[in-house]
């Protein structure tokens, strides 16, 4: 998943845009008559070919321990009419025609792959509900996600489901989405649900109705050529590091300096995160273990404020505060852990969807004990990173790499993940009452894929709270309880810095 960039994304709202002259004097939209909509699909996913990272996350599965599902846990106040969801399900898939669409890989291999038409495409197969055990728990919930969670796609179907879990308690339900992350990054991921979410419990009549995708017309030469054309737009565009405007074209002296800046920064880019990974979590499996934990947004944005960093600088300090604890309790210390962090790249009026995130990596200060002082550290060097300027410089070499074999891609890939001991994402969320076929939403959790690391935690912001989602590798961290309470306590001591905040709540 990728994260914030500093602000929310733009809300889209499910309506059409329209006109002034469409509205009456209070500024309110006068009332649409049927015939007003604008039955057309969205232009969320459009691109029909995988970007290169895109294409190297799909490819990579080679290995299934780099597998890339995304899962989004929403806890609803009320099990929503099944009929009702199956239908909304329905006008989704019409209005976001990506999900009615498959992987095909090319022909020989020969360039990236696209995304089709699935003229198999059958509803029931992506959408269904399961029951809990009575009385049903969190915690049951948590493990039904991970099962769902650890099972593969079937790659020649659309790479998305759907389910509906009932039996928590008070009548309670979770509507949980899985999703391949070639499909979306966690920005475009939060685009979708505010595309699709309702912003009333009741039913709309009035929205759009578009027809189903038409079937495929293009071949195969015509999207190598598409692909060819996006690649070398790729490569130039991050190639702009080496030499920007035409003054410096002018002045071979300040070009080959700033050449001389660019490289330097590429081979920080490009470097090992920094610092031994710990010894404590050195084991790796294919399995993967969930946990929630829920914080007020206004307080840990009050604590990062006192210790004059952001939310995401405090966000990541809680985290590091938890690894510390832990390697303590089990006397095993650690100066730094390796970290890897998303860095949106998202630019203003790119398409919504999609994939448009690089990593940083770096070294996490764990042995710092003081949160101000770890707060303002990791300040410091995650703004470091976001200033490189070669930030962009992997997709030079993307374009080339997507088009190795799956198995090479996933050796690859595993030597800059698997020795991460964390990687952490915080996305912006909805921050209004949302509802899905009648049920409000009332929490959003998100499970972001296990890439080989140790752990990888993400936090997204859902109306006045920060949901966060820990997956772990249970053969890195062997004692998972001991862990989420360590997590709970890094988060408190941060917390301390604005009096009178509320305390983190685990989930269970």
């Amino acid at each position: 998943m990728s994260q914030r960039t500093g602000k929310n994304p733009p809300r889209a709202s499910k309506r059409t845009p329209r006109s002034a002259a469409a509205r009456g004097r209070t500024g309110k939209p006068a009332a649409r008559k049927p015939s007003d909509r604008a039955d057309k699909p969205l232009q969320w996913g459009s691109q029909r070919d995988l970007n290169a990272l895109e294409a190297l996350m799909w490819r990579a599965e080679a290995d299934p321990r780099l597998r890339s599902t995304i899962v989004a846990l929403e806890l609803l106040d009320c099990a929503p009419d099944w009929d009702r969801y199956l239908a909304a399900h329905d006008w989704a898939t019409r209005l976001i025609p990506r999900f009615r669409m498959k992987v095909a890989e090319p022909l020989m291999g020969v360039g990236r792959p696209t995304w089709t038409v699935d003229q198999d495409f059958d509803l029931s197969y992506h959408v269904r509900r399961v029951a809990l055990p009575v009385p049903g728990t969190f915690s049951d919930l948590l493990a039904a996600a991970q099962q769902i969670a650890m099972t593969p796609f079937d790659r020649h179907r659309s790479p998305w489901e759907s389910v509906l879990v009932e039996g928590l308690p008070d009548g309670g339900a979770a509507f949980l989405l899985k999703l391949h992350h070639a499909t979306t990054d966690g920005i475009g991921a939060t685009q979708l649900l505010g595309l699709l979410h309702s912003r009333t419990r009741e039913h709309n009549p009035d929205k759009p109705q578009p027809p189903p995708p038409a079937p495929d017309r293009g071949s195969a030469a015509s999207a190598l050529v598409r692909q060819a054309s996006t690649d070398a737009r790729a490569i130039a565009g991050a190639a702009t590091g080496l030499l920007r405007g035409a003054r410096a074209l002018r002045r071979p002296d300040r070009a080959a300096s700033h050449a001389a800046r660019y490289a330097a920064s590429l081979r920080r880019v490009l470097a090992e995160a920094g610092g031994e990974p710990s010894p404590l979590l050195r084991g790796r499996s294919l399995s993967w273990r969930f946990s929630a934990i829920d914080v007020a947004f206004a307080d840990l944005r009050a604590a990062a404020k006192a210790a004059g960093g952001s939310l995401n600088d405090a966000f990541i300090a809680s985290l590091l505060g938890g690894f510390r604890r832990y390697h303590e309790e089990l006397d095993c210390p650690v100066p730094t852990i390796p970290v890897a962090m998303p860095i949106s790249v998202r630019r203003e009026g790119e398409e919504e969807g999609g994939n448009r995130f690089v990593a940083a990596r770096f070294a996490g200060p764990v042995a710092i004990q003081d949160p101000v002082k770890r707060i303002a550290a990791i300040s410091r060097i995650v703004g470091e990173a976001r200033a490189e300027p070669a930030i962009e410089g992997m997709s030079l070499a993307t374009p080339l790499l997507s088009r190795l074999p799956g198995a090479l891609i996933a050796q690859l890939a595993g030597g800059l993940t698997m020795g991460n001991d964390l990687q952490a994402s915080n996305v912006p969320g909805l921050r209004e009452d949302v509802f899905l076929a009648g049920a409000r939403i009332e929490r959003a959790y998100p499970f972001a894929p296990l890439p080989g690391c140790a752990a990888m935690i993400a936090l997204v912001s859902h109306r006045d709270q920060c949901c966060i989602g820990v997956n772990i590798d249970p053969a890195a961290i062997t004692e998972p309880q001991r862990f989420d309470r360590c997590l709970v306590q890094g988060f408190s001591e941060v917390l301390a810095l604005h009096p009178g905040a509320g305390q983190p709540l685990l989930r269970s």
